[in-house]
């Protein structure tokens, strides 16, 4: 873990804040690559997972942006109310789960609102390798996009489209951007989850095949509850049998009983609770992993997941 303090902190959008981190000691923070993250280890008990969007050749510090949630769970309001300049927490070391392929011929980089924030650090990257690439900033209006400034300042500030809601001439055309769908070519796509079905979808059906689609998302859909049924979870290292009920995660059981399982977004996003499966059919409800690795069922998120059947034997 790396203890850190808030070194500034400015607005740089309607309700997202920009906080600079350095290391509490003053000694280097490890070095990030572009589209990683860090987990927030809040002082009210919650952790919380927010991409680094600064320059990754710029290892003085590391940037990121909180847009204050109306329906937060208490990190993002916890984040702007308690956060301020000079406050010390502890991060964990970067990890990245959004990696560019930097041997790509060419990148098209989809943002909408503040899932600019690891695009922006892709653009620096991509700008120093000397890679074409366009960057496609999508928000409801200029007042909520954030860091404006910086990308029209920016060394790649050619290469940057904006789009917004309430400037019908600079609506996105799918049409027009996601043409020519080559092999080489990459998509990357952080936002709202209805801006990733839009682009995504959007280019699946332009021909763009899923292994050259990269994605992070904010949060996992919410899937219903109301036909949620009991299940077991048998740990084959013990032959411990875990029941749980309709109306528990999988994650809550295992806690209850007293089986430690790391989680840290709680929404099947992050994939830190991700737990090899041995034997039974998974209900994937999580972001995390691929398509192709929910079909193959070898893991499951317990904070979100469950199981078709009556029982799940998973490796813990």
């Amino acid at each position: 873990m790396i203890k850190v303090r808030v070194a500034s902190r400015v607005p740089v959008a309607e309700d997202i804040i920009g906080l600079d981190l350095v290391h509490a000691d003053g000694e280097a923070l490890p070095p990030f690559s572009a589209g990683a993250h860090v987990d927030l280890f809040l002082g009210n008990g919650m952790t919380r997972q927010y991409s680094l969007c600064n320059d990754p050749a710029d290892q003085s510090r590391y940037r990121i942006a909180v847009l204050r949630e109306p329906s937060s769970r208490g990190g993002s309001a916890f984040v702007h109310d308690a956060l301020l300049k000079g406050a010390v927490l502890t991060i964990s070391p970067p990890r990245n789960l959004f990696a560019l392929d930097e041997d790509g011929h060419e990148h098209r980089l989809f943002a909408g609102g503040v899932g600019v924030t690891p695009i922006l650090a892709m653009a620096y990257r991509l700008h120093a390798l000397g890679a074409r690439f366009i960057l496609h900033y999508c928000a409801r209006s200029r007042s909520r996009a954030a860091f404006l400034e910086e990308l029209a300042a920016a060394p790649f500030a050619a290469s940057v489209r904006l789009s917004f809601d309430d400037e019908p001439d600079t609506r996105l055309d799918l049409d027009a951007v996601l043409a020519a769908p080559s092999p080489d070519r990459r998509i990357y796509v952080c936002g709202p989850g209805g801006f990733m079905a839009f682009v995504t979808e959007g280019a699946a059906a332009r021909g763009w095949t899923s292994g050259q689609i990269r994605r992070e998302h904010f949060a996992a859909e919410v899937a219903p509850t109301d036909q949620n049924r009991p299940f077991d979870l048998v740990i084959a290292s013990s032959g411990q049998v875990v029941g749980v009920a309709a109306d528990q995660t999988a994650a809550q059981a295992l806690e209850a009983a007293g089986v430690f399982v790391p989680l840290s977004c709680e929404q099947g996003v992050c994939g830190t609770c991700l737990t090899p499966v041995i034997e039974g059919e998974v209900e994937h409800r999580d972001a995390f992993q691929t398509d192709a690795e929910k079909a193959a069922g070898l893991a499951f998120t317990p904070c979100c997941s469950r199981a078709r059947g009556q029982r799940l034997v998973i490796d813990l």
